[in-house]
């Protein structure tokens, strides 16, 4: 799942930096051949697939994936060897269950790091651990070396009122995240003459760090990076007590990558209303990435296997959709929406999401089908209902999410097509009243290994895994015969 800053972070539409690159022609919708269709009612087979889809067989799926991850880098990265080794077993598995697996190749934007590196010069020597942004502009080689200050109104430095009354030029600002996106921190920043940001996590866990990025990249003016809570309140306890100066070395620069999506389509169902149901395959490069997002794509894939059985039954074609670059600015989902022509768009019934589907302190979020501007494409709020109330009828309370720009959903509520979908947390913190409902731990992250290391097969909660995975089984059934509640047809 992208990262952001926890607030405000629902506004940000994600913004792909796409190039030409090899494109797969989707475009032209054709009516697939109904011979052979047979109807059955919609609530039917939704039924059958949510049955049919389990825990235990998506699992299965989930450790090829982990030890294809595992033997090829330990991450899943765009361009990586354990991308290609994960989306070969996908495309085995699919192809095994009668699917045309298609690719859709594309470059993006992409960001080299170099160097992410600091260190306290005075009064009390230490290094210090930063992770610089994506996008962020680098400092000379070496680094630079400046005093360090906070800001002397609010600590997320977010205007300049923030530093009022304060002298930062040629300094180094600490703030916090929060309030506003680091984009802005950063012009604001340079805006009052401060030479490099650093941004303090403000995580649970003093020791848990993430990696942000510039969005648009055009709008970064200085190097920004991010430090866990532990060294950053160190770092204030030491300016409370007099000048500090650190020396960061930060540096990167952008380049393009060559990736690709992954599609398969039932050969049955009107092409002209199309079901697509989707979850990002790649991860970030710091982690093996099971919850994050191996375990919604391994629950997908086994949502395509056992939908095979039914083709005959299936009234609109069900495009089923591994997404690339999601976690490198939601580039491949914006890509796919990208290539389509007016048709396909007015062609494409709806889409659904899965996203960090497993987390460990998770809640049960149903995208309640709002942006933060206001309703979702209309359609979005029926596709809430009818999740939410498959959860419901089974006695599971759940809680309604935003749809924000995190995941893949995003560029297809921008193009105007109903969404929605689960999600079962990634680095907002569980609140008491949260933990009456769903139990877990409060203060601690909802995926407390959120981009971390520690994002492995015992990351994932299987409970809650297997009951988001049948309720999208269920949605998908039901969807593959009648959409008429969410877009008239």
């Amino acid at each position: 799942m992208t990262s952001f800053p926890r607030r405000n972070r629902l506004h940000i539409r994600a913004r792909a930096f796409l190039a030409a690159g090899a494109v797969l022609l989707l475009t032209g919708w054709s009516l697939p051949d109904r011979s052979g269709v047979s109807d059955m009612p919609a609530d039917i087979l939704a039924k059958k697939m949510s049955q049919a889809v389990t825990g235990e067989k998506a699992w299965r799926h989930l450790e090829a994936i982990s030890e294809a991850t595992a033997a090829n880098g330990g991450h899943r990265a765009d361009g990586s060897p354990g991308y290609d080794a994960s989306t070969q077993y996908l495309t085995r598995t699919l192809t095994a269950a009668g699917y045309k697996v298609k690719r859709q190749e594309f470059s993006f934007l992409d960001y080299e790091i170099f160097s992410e590196k600091a260190s306290v010069t005075a009064p009390n020597p230490r290094t210090l651990t930063p992770i610089i942004a994506r996008f962020s502009i680098s400092t000379p080689e070496g680094g630079l070396t400046a005093p360090v200050v906070v800001p002397s109104g609010k600590s997320t430095g977010c205007t300049a009122n923030d530093y009022a009354g304060q002298d930062v030029k040629g300094k180094i600002v600490l703030v916090d995240v929060n309030d506003c996106f680091i984009t802005q921190k950063q012009i604001t920043a340079s805006e009052m003459g401060a030479v490099a940001v650093l941004m303090n996590v403000n995580a649970p866990n003093p020791q848990l760090n993430l990696r942000y990025r510039m969005v648009p990249p055009e709008d970064a003016r200085i190097p920004i990076a991010t430090l866990n809570r532990g060294e950053a309140e160190q770092l204030k306890s030491d300016i409370a007590a007099g000048p500090v100066t650190v020396n960061v070395d930060l540096r990167g620069r952008n380049k393009m990558t060559k990736t690709y999506n992954l599609l398969a389509d039932t050969p049955t169902g009107r092409a002209d209303n199309t079901v697509v149901m989707g979850a990002h395959i790649d991860s970030v490069d710091t982690t093996p990435g099971m919850n994050d997002n191996a375990a919604a794509s391994a629950m997908l894939l086994e949502t395509a296997v056992q939908m095979a059985p039914y083709w005959k039954h299936v009234k609109n074609r069900v495009r089923f959709a591994w997404w690339a670059a999601e976690e490198k600015g939601i580039s491949g989902s914006q890509y796919y929406v990208d290539q389509l022509n007016e048709a396909d768009r007015s062609g494409t019934a709806l889409y659904l999401n899965l996203e960090m589907i497993g987390s460990p302190n998770f809640l049960r979020q149903v995208y309640n089908g709002q942006t933060a501007d206001g309703p979702g494409p209309a359609g979005s709020d029926r596709i809430s209902g009818l999740i939410g109330g498959y959860f419901a009828d089974r006695g599971l309370p759940t809680a309604g999410l935003v749809l924000d720009g995190r995941s893949d959903h995003s560029p297809f509520i921008a193009a105007g097509i109903p969404a929605g979908g689960v999600n079962a947390g990634s680095d907002a913190v569980k609140t008491p009243e949260q933990a009456k409902v769903f139990g877990g731990t409060v203060g601690e992250m909802l995926d407390p290994c959120y981009h971390q290391a520690c994002d492995t097969l015992a990351n994932v909660n299987r409970t809650i895994f297997e009951q988001n995975g049948r309720a999208m089984a269920w949605a998908v059934g039901r969807f593959a015969v009648d959409t008429s509640d969410v877009n008239g047809k």
